[in-house]
């Protein structure tokens, strides 16, 4: 996580929060605007919370495939340092 300034990350934090809020809201109506909303959402969150962090890592952890579907339409590091890693062991 980088180092950003208190303010911003609380900014992020509360815009992510909003959007994860606006999307429980969307999600009756038709069409799939709440998808969009909930990850935008996720990704300020994720990107801000250490605690948000470890709570996805238990998640994935529990449930690999999704995790790991989330992780790469999130474009998260850690879903191409795990491909890479796959890549490198699936040639040997």
């Amino acid at each position: 996580m980088r180092d950003r300034h208190p303010v911003m990350r609380i900014l992020q934090l509360t815009l992510g929060g909003l959007l994860l809020v606006g999307a429980a809201l969307m999600g009756p109506l038709p069409g799939p605007g709440g998808i969009f909303l909930f990850a935008g959402g996720m990704i300020l969150i994720l990107r801000n919370s250490r605690w948000a962090q470890v709570r996805w890592a238990r998640v994935k952890r529990r449930w690999p495939r999704i995790g790991n579907m989330v992780d790469r339409v999130m474009r998260r590091p850690s879903e191409r340092r795990r491909r890479a890693r796959d890549r490198v062991l699936g040639s040997r």
